[in-house]
């Protein structure tokens, strides 16, 4: 599976999290390596780096400026679906690194 130029939208999200339907990725990869940018909603600016399977799945670190101005980190694994119309829908597990080094999950879904 290959992300990219392709960008994501969250769909779902636990409360500890601060993306939303407001956050958009644009995802990059070259061989393994996924890079991607994402903003909107409690998020100015964030980047994430991680590694593709060749099942898809994805492990990745990430930080983040949020609109409290803080500065947050975490580890994330993303397995792939593909929906009924061909787009991809990510099932995430995640955790902070840095703040209250909670867990959740999220649902994001390809544009």
């Amino acid at each position: 599976m290959n992300y990219d130029k392709k960008r994501f939208r969250p769909v779902q999200n636990t409360e500890n999290g601060e993306t939303s339907a407001e956050t958009i990725f644009e995802y990059r990869q070259s061989g393994n390596i996924l890079t991607a940018e994402y903003e909107g909603g409690q998020i100015k600016k964030g980047h994430l780096i991680g590694l593709v399977s060749d099942d898809g799945t994805i492990e990745m670190r990430y930080h983040q400026v949020n609109t409290k101005g803080e500065l947050m980190t975490g580890i994330c694994f993303s397995k792939p679906k593909i929906m009924e119309n061909g787009k991809i829908r990510l099932y995430e597990t995640w955790e902070w690194t840095s703040g209250d080094k909670s867990k959740g999950t999220s649902i994001l879904e390809e544009l």
